[in-house]
């Protein structure tokens, strides 16, 4: 049978069952923190509410309830309920599943397959549910932690509707508290310093706190446990972080709009999540060098060089007293002028690129070492910008059949402020050196 937020293997009559299990809600309406679903306007709410399901895939932090939630809506469809996880299953126990649906379904009832962690099937597993879920024979419901768009194929992804459930709110966590007083027929003996630090500890997952909190009940013998007294009888719980994963991929993410953004404080945050999590302070250092390229580029040449040496004193000092060199170019990096018009310049020159990628040169640009490479043009006429006042010839260095561009729009902020002047003063001697010379104008 399942739990309040996962399932068990099996449950002897008579047996003592854990506190999540006896807090399993019975309705839908018993389920907390994911109202934006199971709602009379949630999509949830809409199928409970005509008692016809669709294929689903719940993605979702655990402890969320999302087996729950399967397990309720089959009982509302009037489904046979069948369940599997695809750490523990394989081809056999699919094929076995599909069988006892087609009985179900040739005797006039549907079947819910719930799959947990479904992610973990490979592609041909996953493809396998295809005919099944076309046909009719199962209605499938898929339980994911990770990104769907990543971990499921999108043959089969296409015929699954996927519906996010929310990290649970301290609200929710709180409904979770009350009623687990009224099934121990005790206050939890915690002070209200305890109860916060309890909520931060299960991190919006309902399974974890309910375990923490029979744990508390069984070990309290009497004593009520302070914020300190909680965490050295529990042990602190470390952060819900995959470095492989999701949460990976959503805390890097963080990190680098908040630099973008110039938020100082949540770039260093977010660089404190990561650490403490146990990321690879490598791995940030190597966001932060693509970002003073990409962000910062010419509004300020240093940027770079503060994200390398970062690397560099990491590399001498290790941790953790490297990652003082980490949080300083995180400053630097989030309170650097922004730009990305040297990234976007190179974008745009690709793009180009790939589209006259035969042309050639202009003739008065190229070597003539030989005679005659000289007879046909090269090299005459070509002006050596050392040789002029202003050091800039102003000629063509685009190919003669293909019309200048302007990949590099530099921005008025730092550094790239002179660089538009620069680029002012050159525009300027290029065009009178076209009105000199019509005949190098490039159209």
């Amino acid at each position: 049978m399942s739990d309040l937020f996962g399932d068990t293997a099996g449950e002897i009559e008579g047996a003592p069952r854990p506190l999540a299990d006896r807090l399993r809600p019975k309705s839908i309406d018993d389920v907390v923190g994911q109202d934006h679903l199971l709602g009379e306007e949630g999509a949830l709410g809409r199928m409970v509410a005509v008692g016809r399901i669709s294929s689903l895939l719940l993605w979702g932090p655990p402890g969320t309830g999302k087996t729950t939630i399967a397990r309720l809506l089959a009982g509302h469809a009037d489904l046979a309920f069948e369940q599997i996880s695809a750490i523990f299953s394989g081809v056999a126990d699919l094929k076995k599943v599909f069988e006892a649906a087609k009985i179900r379904r040739m005797n006039g009832r549907g079947t819910l397959l719930f799959v947990d962690e479904i992610h973990r099937f490979n592609k041909s597993q996953q493809d396998g549910f295809l005919p099944y879920v076309e046909n009719g024979t199962i209605t499938l419901i898929g339980a994911t932690t990770e990104n769907p768009s990543f971990e499921i194929n999108s043959a089969l992804l296409s015929r699954m509707q996927v519906l996010v459930l929310n990290r649970l709110t301290d609200e929710a966590l709180d409904q979770l508290m009350d009623r687990a007083e009224a099934e121990m027929g005790a206050n939890l003996p915690l002070e209200p310093d305890a109860k916060i630090a309890l909520r931060a500890m299960a991190d919006g997952d309902g399974r974890f706190l309910l375990n923490c909190i029979e744990t508390v009940y069984d070990l309290s013998n009497g004593q009520t446990f302070d914020a300190d007294g909680l965490i050295k009888l529990l042990q602190k719980r470390a952060p819900s972080y995959d470095k492989a994963g999701d949460g990976h991929y959503n805390l890097i993410s963080a990190f680098h709009k908040s630099l973008r953004g110039s938020d100082v404080d949540g770039a260093l945050y977010w660089m404190a999540r990561m650490l403490t999590a146990g990321e690879d302070p490598l791995y940030v250092i190597r966001r932060m060098v693509r970002f003073a390229s990409e962000d910062i580029g010419m509004a300020d040449p240093q940027a770079i060089h503060q994200a390398l040496a970062a690397k560099d004193a990491y590399e001498f000092l290790g941790s953790p007293e490297g990652e003082g060199q980490i949080a300083q170019a995180v400053v630097y990096l989030a309170t650097a002028p922004k730009s990305n018009a040297a990234y976007l310049a190179e974008k745009a020159a690709k793009t180009a690129a790939k589209k006259t990628g035969s042309l050639m040169p202009p003739a008065h640009i190229l070597n003539a070492p030989t005679d005659l490479m000289k007879d046909l043009g090269y090299g005459k006429g070509y002006a050596y910008d050392h040789d002029t006042e202003a050091g800039v010839s102003g000629q063509n260095y685009f190919p003669d059949d293909m019309k200048r561009q302007a990949f590099y729009k530099p921005v008025s902020r730092g550094f790239e402020r002179d660089i538009q002047k620069r680029l002012s003063y050159f525009e300027k001697i290029r065009a009178d050196a076209e009105a000199a010379n019509p005949k190098a104008d490039n159209d």
